[in-house]
């Protein structure tokens, strides 16, 4: 375990002054710990008492503290000292010199607990600031003030251990459950969790521990960001840990000392200050890096999302560094880790599938090496010796994508909406059609990162059209999809040393379908002859590797036998289902209704007697007796010893005129012949070893001979059984590189058909996209609104952007009512833009699209109590961001700039906005504003023609119709020219606002 943080334990001022008493200079803490995991710290420690006991040697004299006598005392307010307070603390006067003899905490010194609690203990102190589950037998136990603490949490019954030093609070649950309770502890309460199991002792370590038949030590700690297989992670979206390396600027504090918590330390400025960002899937191995500025940062946790972010220990007590602020917007879970043993990128190839070339270590920032090295470190030390293989490491920076920063992610919908963070009603579910779980992934990756390369998005955009025009293929290949597992997910499983039949013969069955995928494939290039890029399906089948995948399949069909799986499944959910039965009948005698409540609902089945349970034809095999030579040899060995036990039987049933025996096993008695009914009577010379009315059980020593060597027979069995698991899962390793490279076909697969089925469905149309920096869409509609409105009956009205041309100018200038449609025309632009560059299709009869390089949004209000920003603040914040980061292939769309003020404070700044976007950004801009003066100074100032048209802003406007009786409509349709008059009393009239305060309004507007 890597020495991360100390953490130490003090003891009240009754410990001190016995230890002066007892004429010790120096009072020494007790003990200190080291931990990697979060900063969180549990103080109470029911071995406290007794060990200070040992030390203080209570035996001469009891220390006890008095309460003095209550006084009372009277200051003047003038006596006060006066001035700032400061917040250094006074310097600590120096100790005096430690005493030569100290007393020394060892294991000797434990009170005597029971070895499985001091067990627990050891391991408890070990992971200081993690919930410790100790494995006993069919049950995980929480021990101590784990117990106390999370048994309520957890919904679990609070007991108490006798033991001879003491009652000890524990609380458990049954080992099938593991999964439940961990998604409680760490997906819901964001918990670290140290899993303790139970390893046997060999006859060496049996005799050195003292006859102990088990060691439990932590395999694992699981954390919100290091989940591998865990039932309850998320199939559809990545699970990353992000280590974020701070450059340590040099700001004349002595680095060489550890920070002082509470003491303020220099940092330096937003601007200047470089990060580096590491990251990375445990789940899948993706593992990405980046440099950037802590200006950019919240963009980019928005983008990658990830569950755990972790920093060095040497920032934790910097509580006024601006990253905390950072972090804190989002409330990501942060955890504290030391270096560690990895300290430059050569450290990184153990932990990589493949070795990196010497150019590509090179491209990587010291920064980025840095953060690398903290996020490998903390997941190593998570792992607890557990072996990975990642893939090689991706610099953002050479990923051709646009930036989309937070603010127009989340104004966009476009994984989750404004209003509570739902996934319905986003543009990405607006889109998905995946079949897959990690189609599902890489689309959601495609979304937050679109593509900035043509190559890139016409490639895509070729397979979707080949599948448009090929509806047989796209379905074939659609089912084919469906037979897949996730092979990602599967393949990083068993790089880790995970994984069992079921993923192995799931992974045969994904090899076997791209087998029959990249037949079609190349069966429909073959046939394309001269279609319009007809090649694009033989460049995707060209990429896919399966000469050692075929024999990997081909070895796992054989080896594996499916049937016995089943059966192997069918005995542990027995055993589950006899562990709750046993459950159901404590809580029945001896618990409540609300521990009934408790306990998981579930049909109910009796504990299998002993004959069902280790009958012969109960025996599950997981692998062919043709896997392996050795294992065809045993299985004819176990037929045979079991041909030899039937003529046992056999002969025995007419030796002793007994028809009714059988030869069986039993735990409690071993070998036993077993009679019943009349045959009891005919046999009374036998000596029983149990005995009832109607059956005998006894012991024939021919029968104990023989049931011996089939036990030997089915050991070996099961052993040769492993050693051949074994080797399959090395061929899987082996086949590492291939397979994971097959799976990202695979995904893209199912992105381009799904996006041909949404273009089908939706009436999309192929945007053309190329380099220059124009805007032309027409007939666009928001994909997201527009499925509202048809759940609805009712239908979305069109409308053209054409933006970036001289003749269409370079900004739109659009006003008119509240609630006609100007924020949707805004985003739904937005929108097109990020679908044109996935690759998808997009909804409008034409577009045609410059690439984009970021995107920007300023839409919608909000403050920011926490950080004291109103809303105002919040938006000129959001809005320097963007009048400083566009560039000329940036398209911009903004919303209103400038409302949270006075109307002519509003008018100046946004007039100065759109002023600084047409002449200093030089970028697509769609701009909607309720100041119609705005319109007057862009006349004025000259950045649009007369009357309107022409020049670099452009106005469009959308507007009401009224009728005779007071009724009116929207309407959404844009057309050229201003629109004076918002209509706000019609929107409030809809709102429901009293008549007499509309008719108030109405003479306000009348006067003026």
């Amino acid at each position: 375990m890597t020495n991360n943080r100390v953490t130490s334990y003090v003891v009240g001022t009754a410990m001190g002054t016995a230890m002066a008493r007892e004429g010790h200079g120096k009072f020494k803490r007790p003990w200190s710990q080291t931990t990697s995991w979060t900063s969180r710290k549990t103080v109470r420690d029911p071995l406290l008492r007794p060990r200070l006991a040992a030390w203080l040697d209570l035996d001469e004299e009891p220390v006890s503290h008095l309460r003095g006598k209550k006084t009372k005392t009277t200051i003047k307010l003038s006596d006060l000292p006066q001035g700032p307070i400061r917040s250094e603390a006074p310097e600590a006067p120096e100790a005096p010199e430690a005493p030569e003899a100290q007393p020394n905490l060892d294991e000797h010194d434990e009170p005597s607990y029971p070895t499985v609690v001091l067990q627990a203990r050891r391991n408890m102190r070990k992971f200081e600031n993690c919930v410790l589950l100790t494995r006993v037998g069919g049950f995980y136990e929480l021990y101590f003030e784990h117990a106390d603490e999370y048994a309520p949490l957890l919904n679990l019954k609070l007991a108490s251990k006798k033991t001879s030093a003491g009652p000890v609070p524990m609380a458990g649950f049954p080992f099938f459950q593991l999964d439940r309770y961990l998604k409680i502890l760490v997906q819901d309460l964001n918990r670290h969790v140290a899993i303790a199991e139970e390893f046997p002792h060999d006859a060496a370590d049996r005799i050195k521990s003292g006859g102990l038949m088990h060691d439990r030590r932590v395999a694992r700690v699981i954390t919100p960001g290091t989940l591998i297989d865990e039932n309850f992670i998320d199939p559809y979206a990545n699970n990353y840990v992000l280590a974020i390396h701070v450059l340590q600027e040099e700001t004349g504090v002595d680095k060489s000392s550890a920070p002082i918590k509470g003491h303020r330390i220099p940092v330096p400025s937003s601007e200047a200050l470089h990060l580096g960002l590491a990251w990375l899937d445990l789940s899948t191995g993706h593992f990405f890096t980046q440099s950037t500025e802590l200006s950019s940062l919240s963009s980019i946790l928005s983008r990658i999302g990830p569950r755990e972010v972790v920093l060095s220990t040497e920032i934790e007590y910097q509580k006024d560094h601006d990253i905390f602020s950072i972090l804190a917007e989002d409330r990501h879970l942060i955890t504290y880790a030391s270096r560690g043993d990895l300290t430059k990128i050569e450290d990184w190839e153990p932990l990589l599938e493949s070795t990196m070339s010497e150019n590509t270590r090179k491209s990587f920032t010291n920064e980025e090496v840095s953060a690398g090295n903290l996020v490998l470190n903390y997941v190593k030390d998570s792992l607890q010796g557990v072996a990975m293989k990642l893939l090689q490491p991706l610099r953002h920076e050479s990923m051709q994508v646009m930036n989309i920063d937070k603010n127009s992610l989340r104004a966009l919908e476009i994984k989750q909406t404004i209003r509570g963070g739902l996934f319905r009603g986003s543009l990405l579910h607006a889109i998905r059609r995946t079949v897959t779980k990690s189609g599902a992934r890489l689309l959601h990756e495609w979304l937050s990162s679109p593509s900035t390369s043509l190559d890139v998005i016409n490639a895509r955009q070729n397979l979707v059209a080949k599948f448009i025009a090929r509806e047989d293929l796209r379905d074939s290949i659609i089912m084919l999809l469906r037979r897949c597992h996730d092979s990602q997910r599967l393949v990083q499983k068993f790089s880790m040393g995970r994984g069992d039949a079921d993923d192995l013969l799931a992974l045969a069955h994904t090899i076997r379908a791209t087998e029959d995928i990249v037949d079609m494939l190349d069966e429909t290039a073959d046939s394309a002859g001269g279609e319009p890029n007809g090649d694009c399906l033989r460049k995707l089948s060209s990429r896919v590797d399966l000469i050692q995948p075929r024999k990997l399949a081909r070895k796992i069909k054989d080896a594996i036998d499916e049937e016995g799986i089943v059966h192997q499944q069918e005995v542990e959910d027995s055993e589950a289902s006899q562990m709750l039965a046993l459950a159901q009948d404590i809580v029945a005698t001896e618990g409540s209704q609300e521990d009934a409540l408790a306990l998981p609902k579930g049909k109910r089945k009796r504990p299998t007697s002993i004959r069902e349970h280790y009958a012969d034809d109960n025996e599950a095999w997981i692998m062919k007796p043709g896997a392996s030579t050795n294992l065809k040899s045993l299985h004819s060995r176990l037929a045979s010893l079991l041909e030899e036990k039937a003529q046992l039987g056999d002969s025995l049933r007419e030796r002793l005129g007994a028809l009714s025996l059988t030869l069986r096993w039993s735990p409690g008695l071993g070998h036993i012949a077993h009679i019943k009914g009349k045959d009891i009577k005919n046999l009374v010379d036998i000596r029983a070893l149990s005995s009832s009315r109607s059956t005998k059980s006894f012991h024939i020593p021919e029968w104990t001979a023989l049931g011996q060597r089939l036990d030997q027979a089915r050991f070996h069995i099961r052993r040769e059984e492993q050693r051949v698991f074994q080797l399959l899962r090395e061929q899987v390793v082996l086949n590492l590189v291939k397979l994971r490279r097959n799976a990202a076909v695979l995904d893209e697969l199912d992105i381009t058909t799904s996006f041909a089925k949404l273009a089908i469905e939706q009436n999309f149309t192929r945007p053309r996209v190329n380099n220059t920096t124009t805007h032309t869409i027409i007939g666009g509609r928001h994909p997201t609104v527009e499925g509202g409105l048809n759940e609805q009956g009712r239908s979305f009205i069109r409308n053209d952007c054409l933006v970036g041309t001289p003749a269409d100018g370079l900004a739109w200038l659009i006003t008119g009512p509240n609630m006609a449609g100007k924020s949707t025309f805004l985003r739904q632009n937005a929108l097109i833009t990020i679908l044109a560059q996935i690759g998808c299709y997009v909804p409008a009869s034409h577009a045609e699209l410059g690439i984009v390089d970021a995107l920007f949004s300023r839409v919608g209000s909000a403050d920011d109590l926490y950080r004291d920003q109103s809303t105002f603040m919040v938006e000129m914040l959001e809005t320097a961001h963007i009048l400083k980061q566009a560039t000329p292939r940036s398209f911009v769309i903004m919303d209103e700039i400038g409302r949270g003020t006075t109307p002519e404070d509003g008018t100046a700044v946004s007039y100065a906005c759109l002023h600084h976007l047409v002449n200093v950004n030089q970028c697509r801009t769609l701009f909607a504003t309720h100041f119609h003066d705005v319109a007057d100074l862009a006349a004025a100032n000259g950045l649009c023609g007369a009357s309107g048209q022409g020049g670099a802003v452009q106005f469009y406007c959308t507007d009401v119709e009224e009728d005779i009786h007071g009724g009116f409509v929207y309407v959404h349709k844009l057309r050229k020219g201003i629109n004076r008059q918002s209509h706000a009393l019609k929107v409030a009239r809809l709102a429901g606002l009293p008549k007499g305060a509309i008719d108030t309004a109405r003479q306000v507007l009348e006067r003026q």
